[in-house]
C-alpha cells in the first residue's frame, strides 16, 4: 500500500490539481483513481492554458467550435466543460459510493468578475447549467464581492468551491457565507443539502515570507496557518449552530488544502502533504507531488484538532517582522491578479491557435 492510500485510510481525500485531455484519453486519470486513491480533481486557468498550449489534443475541438461560431470565453468554457464532464463521469462511481462526499470536479468562473458579485453569480449559474453534472463544483474566489455571490449561489443550490482563501479569517468568512446560504434555504423550505468546499492556499505563504525569515522559521508559515484554520474548522462543525443545520440534512463545507506542491527545491517534495494530513479534509496534489508522495511519501501522525503549535509558530514569525494579516490580504489580491493574467493569456492562446488552425490548408488527398 503506497502512502496515498494511507492518507485515504486516515480520512483525507486526495484530489488531483490538474486536468488535460491527454490524461483522459490515455487512461492516466483512471489509473490515478484506482492506483493512487484520487477521488476528485480541480482546475484553473493556468492548468487549461498549459494543457491547450502543450500539444494538438485540443486542435480538432477548437476548429469545430470556432466553425460553429464560438470564440473567446464561450469557446474556452465549452472546451473546459468537455473535459470536466468526462472527468465527472469517470469519478461518478466515487461520488455515488461516498454519498456525494467525494468524486467532484471544479470549473472556475472568469476571474475578470472578481469585483462584481452579480456577474459572478450569473457566471456560476451559467456554468452550473452548461455543466450538466451533479458532481461539478463552480469555483468563486473568496474576495469580499465573491462572498456575496457565494452565499447567493448556495441559496440557489449551486455547489461551490470557494477559492483564493489564505488565512483563517478568510476561511471563516467563506464558511459564514456558506452557512447563511444554507440557513436561507431552510427558511425558504428548500433542501439544505448543497455541497461546498473552502480552498485554503498553503505554499504561497512560504514563497512570500521565507526571504524575511531565519532558516528555522522557513517553510513553517503556511503549515501554521493551516493548523490555525483546521482548529477553526473543527470548532465550527462542533458548534450548536452547525449541529442544528446538520440535523436537517445539511452537509459540512469541507476544508481543502490548495497549493500543496513544494516550490523550494531545497525542501522536501512531500513537505506539505505530510504536514497537512488531517481527517475530514481534502488535499489537492499537482501531478509531480502525487508521484513523489506515492513513491516515497511518509506519514508523521495527523494534524491535531487544536492546531498543535500553530499559535506559537505564528507568534515567532510575527516577532521576526512578518505581518501575517497584511500578507494574507496581499496574497489574495496578488492571487486574483495572477488569475486574471492567466485567464487573459489563456484566451489569447486559444485565439492564436484558432487563427493558426483556420489558416492551415487542408491536407492534400492521398492519390
Amino acid at each position: 500500500m503506497n502512502a496515498t492510500w494511507q492518507l485515504h485510510g486516515l480520512g483525507q481525500s486526495l484530489w488531483l490539481d490538474n486536468i488535460t485531455r491527454s490524461l483522459l484519453d490515455d487512461g492516466t486519470l483512471a489509473r490515478y483513481i484506482t492506483e493512487d486513491a484520487i477521488t476528485g480533481l480541480t482546475s484553473n486557468p493556468s492548468i487549461f492554458d498549459a494543457a491547450i498550449g502543450s500539444g494538438t489534443a485540443y486542435d480538432t475541438a477548437i476548429t469545430a467550435k470556432t466553425q460553429a461560431g464560438l470564440n473567446g470565453e464561450a469557446l474556452f468554457i465549452e472546451l473546459a466543460l468537455d473535459d470536466l464532464r468526462r472527468a465527472a463521469d469517470l469519478l461518478r462511481p466515487v461520488f455515488d459510493a461516498t454519498d456525494q462526499v467525494d468524486g467532484w470536479v471544479s470549473m472556475e468562473i472568469s476571474p475578470l468578475l472578481a469585483a462584481d458579485a452579480g456577474a459572478s453569480l450569473a457566471a456560476a449559474r451559467q456554468i452550473h447549467t452548461l455543466g450538466r453534472r451533479k458532481n461539478l463544483f463552480v469555483k468563486i474566489p473568496g474576495t469580499p464581492e465573491g462572498l456575496l455571490a457565494i452565499e447567493e449561489a448556495i441559496f440557489r443550490g449551486i455547489p461551490i468551491n470557494v477559492t483564493l482563501l489564505f488565512s483563517c479569517a478568510h476561511y471563516l468568512a467563506a464558511a459564514e457565507a456558506y452557512l447563511r446560504g444554507i440557513e436561507r434555504r431552510l427558511e425558504a423550505g428548500l433542501d439544505p443539502c448543497v455541497a461546498s468546499v473552502a480552498s485554503l492556499f498553503i505554499s504561497r505563504w512560504d514563497v512570500a515570507a521565507n526571504p524575511q525569515l531565519p532558516a528555522k522559521l522557513q517553510h513553517k508559515l503556511g503549515i501554521a496557518v493551516a493548523g490555525q484554520t483546521y482548529r477553526a474548522y473543527c470548532a465550527l462543525f462542533a458548534s450548536q449552530r452547525w449541529l442544528k443545520l446538520a440535523a436537517t440534512g445539511a452537509r459540512p463545507q469541507r476544508l481543502l488544502w490548495a497549493s500543496t506542491g513544494t516550490k523550494d527545491p531545497q525542501a522536501s517534495d512531500t513537505l506539505y502533504v505530510t504536514a497537512l494530513a488531517a481527517h475530514g479534509t481534502i488535499d489537492t496534489l499537482p501531478e509531480k507531488t502525487l508521484h513523489a508522495f506515492a513513491d516515497h511519501g511518509t506519514l508523521d501522525g495527523v494534524m491535531p484538532i487544536d492546531g498543535g503549535n500553530a499559535d506559537a509558530v505564528l507568534a515567532e514569525i510575527a516577532l521576526a517582522g512578518v505581518d501575517v494579516n497584511a500578507l494574507a490580504a496581499r496574497l489574495q489580491h496578488d492571487g486574483a491578479e495572477a488569475f486574471v493574467k492567466s485567464w487573459q493569456q489563456l484566451l489569447q492562446r486559444i485565439a492564436d491557435k484558432s487563427a493558426c488552425l483556420d489558416a492551415t490548408p487542408p491536407a492534400a488527398p492521398t492519390p
